[in-house]
């Protein structure tokens, strides 16, 4: 049974007010609980509570650091097992199943179709979004997490003359970075940051359809075969290329690490842009994006969101609830999704934007949704709460670190404690 599921038996709400439109003088308050918290994201959100502010609103920033969201999800459930939930919260994938199960998420359909909402987002976003058929959160980007970031003057001195387009030719680069004296891959030694790794490497080895095995229908022999004793095999060589003071490194100082000509490459979602774009560094000229080797032509996404709660009687009023509204519409007006995926390093969750106003890797990310969307390889990301429930996704965690950190982990046994983990955890 899953954490949010079990604060069932101990939440207890006052009365809840139905979605109405209200008029725009009722100025109110909206309080957010997120984890924008390095430089680049920090910048980003600022343009929201901006934006907010402009409209004659009250933002107030609860934001709780940590790359996961871990600490901000134990805030969370603090406050709703306590009845005085924030006006929203960044909860992304199955978890707005669950908290919508507990009737804590209000209706956005009066505020989505106003604002066409299902004209402008993907089948994919707005699924996403919706619980019980209605929406219960606001998409603000789309991330791409297969993403391989270089640094080309590190490459150049390492004698290394393109981008790695299949595993052999990364570890060939790892090895003549390594030799050059580089750090070859920059790494923070976290759990979801190992499990982004793992990820990458089940697309690339397994295919589209041995990810969607694995990660969404959790299928056991997919988990215990060949494919991912030879997945975990890999793992172990690629943590090789590793620094081995790693353990605990936010993702932010790794990408520094590559930032800084310290390190050749990082595996990392393309929130990693933006501290490139706060370095003043241009995308095509000072650093390079590329699929990860051989995820060419699937996109494992990670969608921002923000899940509108329906106040406590304390907090419910007209003037608050006019400022979460508020939220909702902005953050899919085009002022907001231009401004804020630049400063993320993300792409609009619009269809209907300009392009051209990107820098060359979210060109290419916009291109490579556009293209897996329509070919059926959009793959949600299981270390970025897309794809399972927070449990399972916990016990995947916990096997790829403990594999990661022990020098003396079996392959072969890996896949069978994955799968025995998951059951337990389901």
């Amino acid at each position: 049974m899953n954490a949010i599921t079990r604060l069932a038996t101990v939440i207890s709400l006052a009365s809840l007010f139905p979605f109405s439109a209200l008029a725009a003088d009722a100025k109110g308050t909206v309080e957010v609980v997120h984890w924008w918290t390095s430089g680049g994201e920090a910048k980003a959100v600022k343009v929201l509570e901006n934006l907010v502010e402009k409209d004659g609103y009250e933002w107030k920033d609860s934001a709780v650091a940590g790359g996961g969201g871990a600490a901000a999800m134990t805030v969370l459930k603090t406050r709703a097992v306590s009845g005085n939930p924030p006006s929203a919260a960044q909860i992304k994938g199955p978890d707005l199943q669950e908290w919508g199960a507990l009737g804590l998420l209000t209706n956005l359909d009066e505020v989505s179709s106003q604002n066409n909402w299902d004209k402008l987002l993907s089948k994919t976003v707005s699924d996403t979004m919706k619980y019980d058929g209605h929406y219960v959160a606001v998409p603000v980007n789309i991330h791409r997490v297969n993403w391989l970031w270089i640094n080309p003057e590190v490459f150049k001195k390492a004698g290394i003359d393109k981008a790695p387009t299949t595993l052999e030719e990364f570890y060939a680069a790892g090895d003549k970075l390594r030799a050059a004296g580089f750090i070859p891959l920059a790494h923070g030694g976290q759990p979801w940051q190992d499990s982004t790794v793992f990820e990458n490497l089940v697309l690339s080895i397994m295919g589209a359809d041995g990810y969607k095995k694995a990660f969404i229908d959790l299928d056991e022999k997919t988990l215990t075969g060949e494919k991912m004793v030879e997945v975990f095999t890999a793992l172990k060589k690629v943590g090789g290329y590793m620094d081995e003071n790693r353990a605990g490194r936010d993702w932010n100082i790794a990408a520094a690490e590559v930032i800084n000509g310290k390190a050749g490459m990082q595996i990392m979602g393309d929130w990693a842009k933006s501290e490139w774009t706060a370095a003043d560094k241009v995308a095509g000229k000072d650093y390079q994006c590329v699929p990860f080797p051989g995820t060419q032509g699937s996109y494992t996404y990670n969608i921002d969101s923000l899940a509108m709660f329906k106040l406590s009687a304390k907090n419910n009023t007209p003037g608050n609830i006019a400022a979460q509204n508020d939220v909702a519409k902005i953050a899919l007006e085009p002022e907001f999704q231009y401004v804020f995926n630049q400063n993320k390093g993300s792409i609009p969750v619009r269809n209907d934007l300009d392009m051209s106003k990107f820098d060359a890797c979210g060109q290419a990310s916009a291109k490579d949704f556009a293209e897996a969307d329509k070919n059926a390889k959009l793959e949600p990301s299981m270390a970025h709460n897309m794809a399972t429930s927070l449990a399972v996704q916990g016990a995947i965690f916990d096997v790829v670190t403990n594999f990661m950190s022990d020098k003396n982990a079996d392959p072969a046994k890996a896949g069978k404690q994955m799968s025995s983990a998951i059951k337990a955890a389901r």
